[in-house]
């Protein structure tokens, strides 16, 4: 096992699930349910399930596109999307 990959993507994906409106909404619904063990176990989940299909789509379109220009699509739509955000466009 790659262990440093693993370490990486285990930080990567932590930081930035953080505090994000994911978090939010998981702490609004363990509150409301008092049950937090359920919300718990949805919540993880649903991220495991959206992690598999995201790894997929990038084993499936790493098949036809190349990783450099994948990175330089994502980067482009990174600063896109703040600009749009800088500007209250979004």
């Amino acid at each position: 096992m790659d262990w440093k990959l693993f370490a990486t993507t285990f930080a990567t994906i932590f930081v930035a699930e953080l505090g994000d409106k994911t978090q939010l909404a998981c702490v609004l619904t363990a509150a409301d349910s008092r049950n937090p063990w359920v919300v718990f176990a949805g919540s993880s989940l649903a991220l495991v399930a959206t992690s598999l299909l995201g790894v997929v789509f990038a084993d499936f379109i790493c098949n036809f596109v190349s990783p450099a220009i994948i990175k330089k699509v994502a980067a482009v739509a990174f600063v896109v999307m703040g600009t749009l955000i800088y500007f209250d466009k979004l």
